[in-house]
């Protein structure tokens, strides 16, 4: 009997239930709090909480529609023009606008018109198609093989090159640009096609992990023969480390129309790429479920920069950072879109690379430091940068 009168107690004093057994709903801002400390969808968050950002910084760049992207790149041809046009009149003889005109519209064979017809205006216009290939292969190899730090050196093209011109120099004795500059082309041809063979070994194809590995490995066993003669002729160093270091200097009014086919139509290649390396972006397997055909992709990418970066290396040397570098900037600008990248990188990297010709003739005048110094004096910099930008960033 007390027992019951007990448990009739217990349940009297115990707070009523709604349902079933459950706990009482809590107050809005306890649910509110509870809800958002559980990690569930339920409740408002917290005021503190800090929003999202937008997504258009990493997305699509800076320059996020299409109206400023349009705007951005006219005017970056803009201040292209300007920057060609100080290539064309400041060195070590300074020009004027009116000195320019009569070179080509009252010309007498004076010292100044030899100057501008046959030295200025043939190293501006070298720079101008030599940066234009550099930025536009530069795009192609890293979308292709999906690395951040890509360069057309990737594929063994800068190696190629520079053994075939040693082994023009060396064995022909060819001892102006226009020698060798066609058998550099071949060489780098042949070097980015040795590459492409061997990345393309085994069941998977030609893979972006194999397609370094590969260019990576045939680019040192190219170095060590281009040293090992190189090393042996006095007379092959001599003409050979002018041209290794990458210079404008050496092209000229005969050499430039021999090489503006190849970069025209490795330009209109790149620009055909553009939507397949935008897919190709998202993975493989992706891009093959979307009816991407990454073989006939990889291939024309890997053609496009064989006309892009051999030739610009036949002209110039191998001139480092401005494939990497350029990329880098035109992404933050324009975000990853390919559409976008080609164009913008084919304008900011001519605009860098006669930037640098132009401080390398004014910073130790009266001598001139070679473009390749300068751009490696610009770029090493920026490359470091961005490798530990790349490994905060957990890439």
């Amino acid at each position: 009997m007390a027992d019951h009168t007990a448990d009739r107690m217990d349940a009297a004093a115990a707070p009523p239930l709604t349902g079933k057994n459950h706990k009482p709903r809590p107050e809005p801002e306890e649910r509110d709090r509870v809800g958002t400390q559980a990690g569930t969808p339920r409740g408002k968050p917290p005021r503190n909480r800090p929003r999202r950002g937008p997504a258009t910084t990493n997305g699509t760049g800076l320059l996020g529609g299409t109206t400023a992207r349009t705007l951005g790149l006219l005017a970056a041809v803009v201040l292209l023009a300007a920057v060609a046009l100080a290539s064309v009149l400041i060195g070590y003889q300074q020009l004027t606008p009116e000195e320019l005109h009569l070179a080509y519209a009252g010309y007498t064979g004076s010292d100044t018109d030899l100057v501008v017809r046959h030295l200025r205006v043939p190293r501006t216009l070298a720079g101008l198609f030599v940066g234009a290939a550099l930025g536009a292969a530069g795009v192609i190899v890293q979308g292709v093989t999906r690395n951040p730090l890509g360069d057309p050196g990737l594929l063994g093209i800068n190696a190629g090159a520079a053994l075939a011109a040693v082994l023009a120099i060396s064995a022909l004795g060819a001892t102006a640009l226009l020698g060798y500059v066609g058998f550099a082309f071949l060489g780098a041809a042949l070097a980015a096609c040795v590459v492409y063979t061997v990345g393309s070994l085994g069941p998977d194809g030609a893979t972006p992990v194999k397609l370094a590995l590969a260019g990576v490995a045939i680019s040192a066993m190219l170095g060590s023969m281009t040293s090992a003669i190189v090393l042996q002729d006095r007379a092959t160093l001599d003409e050979y480390r002018f041209w290794v270091v990458g210079s404008l200097v050496g092209a000229d009014s005969t050499s430039l129309p021999q090489a503006l086919p190849f970069l025209a139509a490795g330009l209109v290649l790149a620009v055909a790429l553009a939507r397949p390396l935008n897919v190709v972006a998202l993975g493989d397997d992706l891009a093959r479920s979307l009816g991407t055909r990454l073989w006939l992709v990889r291939t024309g990418s890997a053609v496009a920069v064989v006309l892009l970066a051999g030739t610009a290396t036949a002209l110039a040397g191998p001139i480092g950072f401005v494939g990497v570098a350029v990329p880098h900037i035109a992404r933050a600008l324009v975000g990853p879109d390919h559409r976008w990248l080609l164009p913008w990188s084919a304008v900011l990297a001519p605009l860098l690379l006669l930037v640098a010709d132009i401080a390398g003739r004014v910073v130790v005048r009266p001598e001139e430091l070679q473009v390749g110094i300068v751009t490696a004096l610009i770029g090493a910099p920026f490359f470091i940068l961005l490798v530990r930008r790349r490994k905060a960033a957990g890439l």
